[in-house]
């Protein structure tokens, strides 16, 4: 698959953000205040977080050198994730417009943003593109975690390539966060996408470690929603099968293990 460009980038980021609006925008204000699986994050808080860090990478491509003096200024990253809840309107309609704005902030200055520009972030710094791509898997993940709370469903589109390339090209991530070794041994991945397309990685060898199944499967895994024995996904080998177990596609500290059903 050729690189995206910018632009179809933030039309499918845009898209991810309406099918999850879309589910928020109708609820009950009851609704607003129910558990998600990310304990003790209720639909609120989800709402809260994609627009709070929405906001952040707004900030990050427009001035990066307040927005590095701010996020040097961070002693605690995991308490800070959670003291940016506390930036976002209660619940109901006022969230999702805070969302709608930084949504919206982010869109302008990613589309004034030179393409070639390295941006900072809390992490290493990345890419527009990237970050582009990291908001899209974001909304996804925690779009889930909104639907799954409410009884609702969102939808699986073609979109989930772009999770599952970041979930591929960060094998080596679940394993530096704990520690450990990042294994030698290679793994080929084949997905088919909610169009019925497979997608492959490492497509030319047809032996050793594997990931063979539905893309939107393995993007649960490896955001840590589902565990690897609740899927139907076909994994072949040791390190396959322990890239399953211990992966996570997002930066930070190591995810907490999925709940299982």
């Amino acid at each position: 698959m050729s690189a995206p460009t910018v632009e179809s980038l933030l039309d499918d980021l845009d898209a991810e953000r309406a099918a999850v609006m879309a589910i928020v925008r109708p609820l009950p204000r009851a609704s607003w205040t129910l558990p998600t699986r990310a304990e003790p994050w209720t639909v609120r808080d989800q709402v809260a977080h994609l627009g709070w860090f929405d906001g952040a990478f707004a900030r990050a491509i427009s001035t990066p050198e307040d927005f590095t003096a701010e996020r040097d200024a961070i002693t605690d990253l995991d308490g800070f994730v959670g003291r940016t809840l506390s930036d976002v309107p209660e619940v109901g309609p006022a969230a999702l417009a805070y969302w709608q704005d930084a949504a919206r902030a982010f869109d302008r200055a990613a589309r004034a943003c030179d393409p070639t520009a390295r941006l900072p972030w809390y992490g290493p710094p990345m890419s527009l593109r990237s970050a582009i791509t990291s908001r899209i898997m974001e909304t996804w993940a925690h779009g889930t975690d909104i639907a799954d709370a409410v009884g609702a469903r969102l939808a699986p589109t073609d979109r989930l390539r772009h999770v599952a390339d970041i979930a591929v090209r960060a094998r080596a991530q679940g394993y530096r966060v704990r520690g450990m070794d990042v294994p030698e041994v290679p793994v080929r991945v084949e997905l088919t996408g909610p169009s019925g397309d497979v997608w492959t990685w490492d497509e030319g060898r047809d032996d050793g470690d594997a990931v063979v199944g539905d893309a939107e499967e393995f993007c649960l895994v490896l955001v840590r929603r589902r565990h690897v024995d609740d899927t139907s996904l076909v994994v072949t080998g040791d390190a396959a099968r322990e890239w399953m177990v211990l992966g996570q596609a997002f930066a930070g500290t190591p995810g907490k293990d999925p709940v299982r059903a």
